[in-house]
C-alpha cells in the first residue's frame, strides 16, 4: 500500500513538473471599489500593479498592489492600500484537433486569494483629524483574459473582498469630519472591478 501511494505521489510530482509553464508576466491595473463601508461614497478608484507566475496550464498566480481613494462627503478622504495574491484557475483550455494548446482570444478563469489592507480616513482641512486600521481579507470572483497577442493580454476581473478588522465609522457634520473607531473586529465587504494590461516576459523554468 505504501509503495502504491509513493508511486502515485511520484507520478503526480513528475506530471506537475512537466506541465508547469513557469511563465512570468508583469502589468498595471486600475480598480473600482463598490459599496465601501464606513460612511464613504459608494465607490473608490485607484491604480496598481501586479506580476503573474503560472505554475501549470490551468493554474496561474497573481501578486498585486492597489492604491484606492474615495471621498467622505466633501470633508474627507478614505485611502486603501491592498497587497496580496490570487490563484487563477482556468476551467476550460482550448485545444486543437491534435490535443495541443491553442492561444485562444478569450480565456475565462475563477479566482480566489488573500490580501492585507491598510486604510486611512482623513479630514481634508485638518490633517490631525484621522483614523487608521490594518485588516486582513479574502477575496473570490471571476475574470477573463483577452489575448491581444502571444505576449500581451487585457484582463477583466470582478471579485468580492471580505475584510476582518477594526470598524471605523465616518460621517460629515457640516464642515467637520466625525470619525469613530469601534472596539473589536468586524467583517466588512466590497466589490472590486479590475481592468489590467499584462505582458509576458518569459519562462523562469
Amino acid at each position: 500500500m505504501k509503495k502504491a501511494l509513493l508511486i502515485l505521489f511520484s507520478s503526480f510530482l513528475l506530471h506537475t513538473a512537466f506541465t508547469q509553464k513557469g511563465m512570468l508576466s508583469v502589468g498595471g491595473r486600475t480598480t473600482v471599489s463598490l459599496f465601501n463601508d464606513g460612511g464613504t461614497n459608494n465607490f473608490g478608484t485607484g491604480l496598481g500593479g501586479q506580476f503573474r507566475l503560472q505554475f501549470a496550464e490551468n493554474i496561474n498566480s497573481d501578486w498585486f498592489f492597489d492604491y484606492l481613494t474615495s471621498d467622505i462627503g466633501t470633508v474627507g478622504t478614505r485611502t486603501d492600500y491592498h497587497i496580496g495574491w490570487n490563484v487563477l484557475y482556468y476551467p476550460y483550455l482550448a485545444k486543437d484537433e491534435k490535443g495541443n494548446m491553442k492561444n485562444s482570444f478569450l480565456k475565462p478563469y475563477i479566482v480566489a486569494g488573500h490580501c492585507f489592507d491598510y486604510t486611512q480616513f482623513k479630514a481634508n482641512q485638518d490633517l490631525s483629524n484621522f483614523a487608521e486600521r490594518w485588516s486582513s481579507a479574502v477575496q473570490a470572483g471571476i475574470g477573463t483574459h483577452l489575448n491581444l497577442s502571444r505576449k500581451l493580454d487585457l484582463t477583466f476581473m470582478s471579485q468580492y473582498m471580505f475584510h476582518l478588522g477594526t470598524h471605523i465609522e465616518s460621517r460629515q457634520d457640516g464642515n467637520l469630519l466625525i470619525l469613530t473607531k469601534e472596539k473589536g473586529a468586524s467583517l466588512e465587504g466590497h466589490l472590486l472591478i479590475t481592468v489590467g494590461l499584462n505582458y509576458k516576459i518569459g519562462k523562469l523554468w
